[in-house]
């Protein structure tokens, strides 16, 4: 499995990987509007003279079969950074085969690089293969309002 980060060249595989995202969390009920992004809005966004978002894809020898999508946040107080993962989805017929943890392990390190005080997103509580898979990596979840569990996770690497 080899992770590595998109291109501009990659807007049409990250608006792929979006929409299946979204059909994902449709199936399991946490999602149900109209999907308003656009490759166009993609290009501008992610790969503009300022990103707001970055995106890894691991992949195979084959194709590419999962995304990460992240931004980073900024504490005053703290007065470090954080990693926000807004996406993260493998293909169906790829999970359980280590490109969700190897896309967490380059993010770890991307956190790491950084100066991050550690990850952060949310996930459907319906998404029990997903939690499970958060538990098994050490992530904790903080909150929950809803269906939403709010997660954090402080990788060994950031508290060497």
């Amino acid at each position: 499995m080899k992770i590595r980060s998109a291109t501009s060249d990659d807007v049409l595989l990250i608006f792929s990987f979006i929409q299946k995202k979204s059909e994902f969390d449709r199936k399991i009920g946490a999602y149900s509007g109209v999907l308003p992004v656009t490759e166009d809005k993609i290009r501008k966004t992610i790969f503009g003279t300022v990103p707001f978002s970055y995106v890894l894809f691991a992949e195979t020898s084959e194709r590419v079969v999962g995304f990460a999508l992240y931004g980073f946040r900024y504490s005053s107080f703290v007065g470090q950074p954080s990693i926000w993962l807004d996406d993260l989805y493998v293909d169906e017929d790829m999970r359980s085969q280590g490109a969700g943890a190897a896309l967490m392990s380059y993010l770890a390190q991307v956190a790491k690089d950084n100066d991050c005080t550690h990850l952060a997103w949310n996930a459907d509580v319906r998404n029990s293969r997903g939690l499970s898979f958060y538990d098994r990596l050490g992530a904790k979840v903080t909150e929950q309002k809803g269906n939403r569990c709010f997660l954090t996770w402080t990788p060994q690497i950031l508290a060497v």
